[in-house]
């Protein structure tokens, strides 16, 4: 017998552990732009992933309400908007790794 209130509350932790570990990156993608000698690529790359961070969080928070309500259907858009910003995440940590 299968337990229909146990999936819909792993994803629910599943999108949680996501967000949480965006925050991470973000924050140490953000960390090269309060350095003494930061110029505007630093900037940049931190307002990127900053902004990325928050568009995650966003779809993150909109699925888990959804969660509650229903099972909702998977919508595509959200689904490569939501892969599209984890690709820019990494690309933005990936050069301030680089530096």
């Amino acid at each position: 017998m299968s337990d229909p209130g146990a999936s819909p509350e792993r994803t629910r932790l599943a999108w949680r552990r996501t967000g949480l570990s965006a925050a991470v990156v973000a924050l140490l993608a953000v960390r090269p732009a309060f350095a003494p000698g930061a110029g505007p690529d630093e900037w940049l790359v931190a307002a990127g992933s900053m902004i990325s961070w928050a568009a995650l969080a966003g779809i993150a928070l909109h699925r888990a309400e959804d969660l509650r309500a229903r099972i909702p259907a998977a919508v595509p858009r959200l689904i490569r908007a939501y892969a599209l910003i984890t690709v820019a995440l990494a690309v933005l940590a990936g050069w301030v790794v680089m530096l």
